[in-house]
């Protein structure tokens, strides 16, 4: 179900979405000591499962909209909602990463893009460039700003390398449904949009592509790919808005801790 209204959460609430940031963000960490060439996607997948079950959690995609699986899993020119199966990973590729998992009632959501073995460097800076205009978001994820704020920030800073933002597809709004209102385009007019409260928590979520920003879907009814078959990049953190400045609840300490010096 889609909440169809901003719902700001009390303190207790936001720990608890905390903690399920915290599993999501360890799942992915977790899923991160086995990317590798050669690695089949249905493989990470059941790594996900296991160890958010193992954290009294469950999968939060899993079954939601009939989606079959735990993790989202993109490689290369799909964007977002790539089904886990018997693709094998290679040199060269990159995989975007979406999880969820659900626990007291409440959810966690995170995404990154991670590279298999030695990925160009043209693509690389598309990495780089996607995880930092999410922190750009987040610098506007503070009571007063608006929708558009975040949406600006991010769009501006992408664009500004020549790359192109998906329209389709937007962050959201997280609480005791995976996603709530508001919605959080990447592109967007600075003071426009809903105003933001102290006390509502997103997810940021930058979809941005090397090339074009169109894109199509695939007959499966989940994968997103690019039209022109370049690359796409997406990184995904949940926070909370405050005062003066975002309450980040997820967070890449743990991936980065296993990507090491190879961390984007």
């Amino acid at each position: 179900m889609f909440s169809k209204q901003m719902t700001v959460k009390s303190a207790e609430e936001i720990e608890l979405l905390r903690e399920n940031a915290v599993i999501v963000s360890k799942t992915l960490a977790e899923v991160a000591k086995h990317i590798q060439p050669g690695v089949k996607t249905i493989t990470l997948d059941k790594i996900a499962e296991e160890y958010i079950r193992a954290e009294g959690a469950v999968p939060g995609f899993k079954g939601y909209r009939g989606f079959p699986a735990t993790l989202c899993i993109s490689v290369n020119e799909a964007v977002v909602h790539g089904i886990p199966g018997d693709r094998v990973l290679k040199n060269g590729d990159i995989v975007s990463i979406d999880c969820g998992c659900h626990k007291y009632g409440y959810y966690g959501d995170s995404a990154y893009t991670f590279p298999v073995g030695e990925v160009s460097g043209e693509v690389m800076n598309l990495l780089k460039r996607t995880k930092e205009s999410l922190f750009k978001g987040l610098e506007m994820a503070v009571a007063g700003k608006r929708v558009g704020d975040i949406s600006a920030n991010v769009q501006e800073y992408v664009e500004g390398f020549g790359y192109s933002v998906v329209r389709e597809l937007v962050g959201h709004g997280i609480g005791q449904q995976l996603h709530e209102k508001p919605d959080i385009p990447n592109y967007g007019k600075r003071g426009s949009g809903a105003k933001l409260q102290a006390g509502l928590t997103i997810c940021i979520e930058p979809m941005i592509n090397l090339g074009a920003k169109s894109v199509v879907q695939d007959q499966d009814g989940w994968t997103i790919r690019t039209a022109d078959r370049m690359a796409s990049a997406h990184f995904e953190l949940t926070v909370a808005v405050r005062k003066d400045k975002a309450d980040i609840l997820s967070t890449f300490r743990y991936i980065e801790e296993v990507l090491g010096s190879s961390s984007i």
